[in-house]
C-alpha cells in the first residue's frame, strides 16, 4: 500500500472517529428514550395520523435542542466525569474534543434546532423546548446538581417535557393530558436515577456531587425509590381514570407497574451488589414500554 494511500486510510479513520465522539456527547440512547415520548405526546394529540411535516420537523428540532444540551452537561461537568468510572472516558474530559468546540458544537444544535422549530412547527414548541435546554444544561447541571441531594427531583422536569413538546407541535396549546404524560415522567426520574446513584454512590462521593446515597445514606435513599415507585403506580393509573386511555393501557402499565414495585420492594429489603443496577435497567424498559402500550391503545382503543 503506497503512503498516500495509508495517509488517506489513516485521515478517515481518524475523522470517524472524531465524528464518534461528537455523536456520543449527544447521548443519543437518552435522546432517543426523550424523542419516543415526544413522538407519543404528538400521536395522543391527534385523531388521526401526524402529518409527516410535523413529525419529521418537530423530533428533529426537539432532538437537535435535546443534545445541545447534553454537549452543555458533557462541557460543565467535565470534571465531575473525570473522577468518575462511568464517565471518564467520554470525549471532552478524555481530551478527545475541547471545551470550546464542543460548545460551538452546541450551539449550532441549538440553533439549527431552534429555527426548525420556529419555521416548520410552531413558536410555543420552540419556547418551551429551549425552555427545556435552559432546564437541563444550566439549571440542573450548572447548579442543583452541585447545590441539593434534591437535585434530580427539581431538575427532572426539564427531562420530562418531552410529551408535552410532541403535543404542542400537533395542537399548539398546552392541554391537561399532555401535562399528565409530564407528570409520569416527573415521578419516574427520582427512583430511576436513584438507582444509579445507589450503584455510583462511591463515584459520586469522590466527586463530592450531592446525591442522595451521598448525603442521606443508601439506605434512606431506597426508602425513597420505594415510596415514589408506589406514588409513581398511582400516577400511571391516572390516565385511565379520566378516560385518557383505554383497558390495553390500564392492563400494561400495571403490569409494568407491578415489576418496577417489585424491583423497588427487593432494593429495600432483599439487595444484593447488583440490585441497584437492575433496578435502574427496568426502570428504563418501563418508561420505554409505558409509552408503547399508550401509542397502541391510542390507536387500539376499546
Amino acid at each position: 500500500m503506497s503512503k498516500t494511500m495509508t495517509s488517506s486510510a489513516n485521515m478517515n479513520s481518524s475523522f470517524l472517529a472524531t465524528c464518534q465522539d461528537y455523536y456520543e456527547m449527544t447521548k443519543p440512547k437518552v435522546v432517543l428514550l426523550l424523542l419516543l415520548t415526544a413522538l407519543v405526546g404528538m400521536c395522543l394529540a391527534s385523531d388521526e395520523w401526524v402529518s409527516w411535516q410535523i413529525l419529521v420537523a418537530g423530533l428533529t428540532g426537539i432532538g437537535f435542542l435535546s443534545s445541545a444540551a447534553a454537549v452543555i452537561n458533557h462541557v460543565v461537568d467535565r470534571r465531575i466525569d473525570s473522577q468518575m468510572a462511568r464517565t471518564f472516558n467520554r470525549p471532552v474530559p478524555k481530551g478527545k474534543i475541547t471545551p470550546q468546540k464542543a460548545v460551538i458544537f452546541a450551539a449550532v444544535l441549538t440553533i439549527t434546532g431552534y429555527i426548525i422549530l420556529e419555521l416548520w412547527v410552531n413558536r410555543l414548541t420552540a419556547i418551551l423546548t429551549f425552555a427545556g435546554l435552559l432546564g437541563y444544561a444550566v439549571i440542573y447541571t450548572m447548579y442543583l446538581k452541585r447545590a441539593t441531594p434534591q437535585n434530580i427531583v427539581i431538575g427532572g422536569l426539564a427531562g420530562a417535557i418531552p410529551p408535552l413538546l410532541g403535543w404542542t407541535a400537533v395542537t399548539g396549546e398546552v392541554h391537561a393530558h399532555a401535562l399528565l404524560l409530564v407528570l409520569i415522567i416527573f415521578t419516574w426520574t427520582p427512583p430511576h436515577f436513584w438507582a444509579l446513584a445507589i450503584h455510583r454512590e462511591k463515584d459520586y462521593a469522590r466527586a463530592k456531587v450531592p446525591m442522595l446515597p451521598v448525603t442521606h445514606g443508601i439506605e434512606f435513599t431506597k426508602t425513597s425509590i420505594f415510596l415514589y415507585t408506589i406514588l409513581l403506580c398511582v400516577v400511571c393509573l391516572l390516565p385511565y381514570l379520566i378516560g385518557m386511555t383505554g383497558v390495553i393501557y390500564l392492563i400494561g402499565s400495571s403490569l409494568l407497574n407491578i415489576g418496577f414495585l417489585f424491583y423497588a420492594w427487593k432494593l429495600k429489603f432483599v439487595a444484593d451488589k447488583e440490585t441497584a443496577m437492575q433496578t435502574f435497567k427496568f426502570s428504563i424498559i418501563h418508561l420505554m414500554v409505558l409509552f408503547v402500550v399508550l401509542l397502541v391503545d391510542h390507536y387500539i382503543h376499546f
